[in-house]
């Protein structure tokens, strides 16, 4: 089979979407090699895009994050001729590439003349629009449904978001198949070395507490901020704090606490940390502490596990389901709590083996050869092409 696969998450700095869409099409390419998996554009355009997003280098030490701006005018008008002659160009690999099947992996698919399976991260846009900006929300409600109703399958990260896709969308059972997201083989426990050289080169301190991902308002980092900002003295100068990830939508509130209290207080700023560094990140950190109202998934928590670190999370359903009983569980918005959790990581960090344990072995169930077996099953069922069948037609 042609798969067309559209890669345009994965070419600017990569989120949580653009890892698993970079993760999941190397594995398919791998593990089923008869097949052709394109992703879209092309690897010499996306190369050059790479470069273009190539995120500015980051400073050492307590720096602020960057200050929002509005687009102007001409910046605005240009991303609009752009997504415009994206769309064009992709519709006419759609229809003149010779492809029998088109895999969406962002939520919002093309209208193309081929069968689509659209992978469903999660439904925070329907569920809870206030946490998104307008022009977003928009979007999806022009188009989202149209999509997702002619879709002839949808993905989704966990079965939370699978049962949310049944009762919000009113999908049928039959066309909802959850694959859960795995983990990249270089999330694995770190040598001294390892850290070593990551701590000095992010000139991180010999102990922190750890937040990795993008700030928007789901992801509840204020909670997380004056939780921390509520502990001693002594215990914060001990262990800082370190934000990794960057500053997203509607994050106005969460910049203007780091400013004007958080930053003062062993808060540090890292910004978009490189995927090369990640690893020794987590695994240098004393624990992770991810607080988020709501995930389709939730990565950083599993990626910290498989470097061996412990992760303290809230009681999410998706991140419930992903840690299993591997993390403390804690309800977002229980400030008291996240302050204990920091505190008792700081200074009973021993109470907390017995997680370290646990997580390596949950982590090691999420697998990309894994998500790539379930995907395949799902392009030949959409395509009405038992197994047998594929590889008769592979060998001939």
């Amino acid at each position: 089979m042609r798969v067309l696969f559209n890669g345009a998450s994965a070419i600017r700095p990569k989120t949580g979407v653009g890892h698993t869409t970079a993760n999941l099409h190397r594995a398919l390419a791998a593990g089923f090699p008869g097949d052709a998996f394109w992703l879209y554009p092309g690897e010499q355009i996306r190369r050059a895009a790479t470069r273009a997003f190539k995120p500015a280098a980051r400073a050492t030490g307590s720096v602020s994050p960057p200050k929002p701006g509005t687009p102007s005018l001409l910046k605005r008008l240009a991303l609009r001729a752009a997504r415009t002659g994206y769309a064009t160009h992709f519709h006419a690999a759609a229809r003149f590439g010779g492809f029998d099947l088109y895999h969406e992996p962002n939520l919002v698919p093309f209208r193309v003349p081929l069968p689509t399976v659209v992978t469903v991260h999660d439904l925070s846009v329907i569920l809870f629009p206030e946490w998104h900006p307008a022009d977003r929300v928009k979007r999806y409600e022009q188009a989202f449904a149209r999509g997702i109703e002619a879709a002839a399958h949808v993905l989704v990260d966990s079965h939370a978001v699978r049962s949310e896709a049944l009762r919000v969308l009113g999908l049928s059972p039959g066309r909802v198949t959850t694959v859960a997201c795995g983990i990249d083989p270089n999330f694995r426990p770190q040598s001294p070395d390892e850290v070593r050289a990551v701590r000095e080169r992010l000139d991180l301190p010999p102990r922190y507490l750890l937040y990795v991902g993008t700030v928007e308002p789901r992801k509840n980092l204020t909670t997380l901020l004056r939780a921390y900002c509520d502990l001693p003295d002594a215990l914060r100068a001990a262990c800082p704090l370190i934000l990794g990830g960057s500053w997203g939508w509607k994050s106005e509130p969460e910049r203007e606490l780091f400013e004007s209290e958080a930053r003062h207080r062993g808060v540090r700023y890292l910004g978009y940390v490189a995927d090369a560094d990640l690893p020794g990140l987590y695994a240098g950190a004393d624990a992770l502490f991810y607080p988020s109202h709501y995930e389709g998934f939730g990565l950083p928590p599993v990626e910290m596990m498989a470097c061996g670190g412990v992760s303290v999370v809230s009681t999410a359903a998706a991140v419930r389901e992903v840690v299993g009983n591997a993390s403390p569980l804690l309800e977002p918005t229980d400030l008291p709590a996240w302050r204990d959790a920091m505190k008792r990581a700081i200074t009973d960090p021993d109470s907390l083996a017995a997680y370290r344990k646990l997580g390596v072995a949950n982590a090691n169930r999420f697998t990309w050869e894994n998500a790539a077996r379930q995907t395949h099953a799902v392009y030949r069922a959409v395509l009405g092409v038992a197994p047998a069948e594929r590889s008769t037609r592979a060998a001939a």
